[in-house]
């Protein structure tokens, strides 16, 4: 169900022996699979419950990003492993949204040249790699050498991260666009508009629908955002101090 009446009063965490648990009143929170909702760091708990406890009288389930992104990560419902997962990614860069150029019309030809490079520029020096763009429609001709440095790299991160950055290039429709938001090199702002660029240049060309536009950005922003808290707070290996819980 997309959303539930609300059925608890008080959201907590406690650590059990495979992690950090969600309670619901007195119950603990399981996944769609039945399995106890268990995640590795305390980070993570915490912004989980924190969807949990800011849910009103009804639990709008389409909102909660990141207990949806942990029941991935547990259930695993396409029962890929890390391999499998890597590949996938990295096969976003044969339709990576930045390769993709236009040569007309002129205005929109320029536009992706200025806003696209020099991301485009910024990941072939931070990954020593060759990446380039085209205008034709297979796109452009990526590297052997190019892919299997990414799969290297993806490889450093653990299941869990990497179901949070295959998300995020879902979203953004690029692993380019997604590495340079994961590694803090762009905002979510930024990424989100970046990966919109054309259609931020027919809307401000035609104009909108005026809540449609809004209701769109704002939901790309939210998953973008949630996605790479989701990969960060996964490959976080130190616990919240109480302190700050507190605070």
């Amino acid at each position: 169900p997309l959303e539930r009446k609300r059925f608890y009063q008080n959201v907590s965490i406690s650590q059990g022996e495979g992690g950090f648990e969600i309670n619901l009143d007195h119950r603990k929170l399981k996944t769609p699979q039945a399995k106890l909702f268990t995640v590795p760091s305390e980070a993570l708990a915490i912004a989980v419950a924190t969807e949990w406890d800011s849910q009103k009288d009804t639990i709008k389930f389409y909102t909660m990003h990141l207990t949806t992104l942990c029941n991935t990560a547990l259930d695993n419902p396409t029962q890929r492993n890390k391999m499998q997962l890597i590949r996938a990614a990295v096969k976003f860069l044969e339709t990576d949204t930045v390769c993709y150029r236009v040569e007309e019309p002129a205005a929109l030809a320029e536009l992706q040249k200025n806003e696209w490079d020099p991301v485009v520029a910024w990941a072939e020096k931070r990954y020593d790699v060759a990446i380039g763009s085209s205008t034709s429609i297979l796109g452009p001709n990526i590297p052997a050498s190019t892919k299997e440095t990414f799969v290297s790299h993806l490889a450093s991160y653990n299941m869990w991260a990497l179901q949070g950055i295959e998300y995020v290039i879902t979203q953004l429709k690029s692993l380019i666009l997604s590495m340079g938001l994961i590694d803090r090199h762009i905002t979510v702002e930024k990424a989100v508009l970046l990966s919109r660029l054309e259609e931020e240049y027919q809307i401000q060309r035609w104009g909108n629908v005026e809540w449609a536009h809004d209701y769109d950005l704002c939901e790309l922003r939210a998953r973008a955002a949630a996605g790479t808290l989701f990969v960060h707070l996964c490959s976080e290996s130190s616990t919240v101090k109480h302190k700050l819980l507190r605070d």
